[in-house]
């Protein structure tokens, strides 16, 4: 069964588990599950994606429940008017905050503008070896993305040397395997925490945020000794 975050007679959202893709595409011949059936199943009715979230990332996924409010959301998100917060295991220790303004290709070639927004919530410095160092440093970060191109996330943080932890391709394998052979890790952690946007039918503002799953609260334990209460770590609301 699917948690489901939210549900009214017009949206659901559910927390997605990693791995998992949101509907059928050719791209990924080997997957039997989708998020967009098993919700049907559940529910018993037809459900529409109001967005996608990458097959590896957890957390928020939202869908209408007819045609009309889908067009809706759709019509939002690709206005950015959806505000959404993720949160990563990023390799490095991060500054306090920063902006990251650099512009990708999507599948055509075309260049597009592309920003992102974080702040560090908290550096690990761990007495683990890896490579020439002597241990290995890790920052638990919350992230805005400003814009909606294809692996925006993923990109960024690969572009800045700090790659998300057990992402491929854009990540760094070194670390990804470290994470396996040492911890038998093999999940993205990248989980999208929240989504903030106007209700298409009643205007209300409504606010959906997704609990960790099971291997990233798993990461945060091991590597910054504190299961992540949200409170204590002070993350925006």
């Amino acid at each position: 069964m699917l948690d489901i975050l939210y549900k009214d007679e017009h949206l659901i959202a559910i927390n997605k588990p990693h791995g998992l893709l949101v509907h059928r595409t050719g791209m990924a011949a080997d997957a039997k599950e989708f998020a967009l059936q098993l919700l049907r199943d559940q529910l018993g009715r037809t459900v529409y994606p109001a967005h996608r979230i990458d097959r590896k990332t957890g957390g928020v996924l939202l869908f209408a429940l007819s045609q009309e409010v889908n067009s809706h959301m759709q019509k939002q998100f690709a206005a950015n008017q959806v505000d959404k917060i993720y949160h990563a295991i990023v390799r490095g220790n991060m500054p306090e905050h920063g902006i990251i303004d650099y512009p990708l290709k999507n599948d055509q070639g075309k260049v597009q503008d592309a920003i992102t927004v974080y702040k560090c919530l908290k550096n690990c410095e761990i007495p683990l070896p890896f490579g020439k160092f002597k241990t290995s440093r890790y920052s638990f970060v919350e992230i805005y993305p400003k814009s909606g191109r294809n692996h925006q996330i993923r990109k960024h943080f690969a572009h800045i040397m700090h790659p998300v932890i057990g992402d491929r391709p854009h990540g760094c394998n070194k670390q990804n395997g470290l994470f396996k052979s040492k911890w038998d890790m093999t999940t993205m952690l990248l989980h999208a925490y929240e989504i903030q946007f106007d209700h298409p039918v009643t205007k209300s503002r409504v606010s959906i945020s997704a609990p960790y799953q099971s291997e990233f609260n798993r990461m945060l334990v091991l590597l910054f000794n504190h299961i992540a209460e949200v409170d204590d770590l002070n993350v925006s609301k």
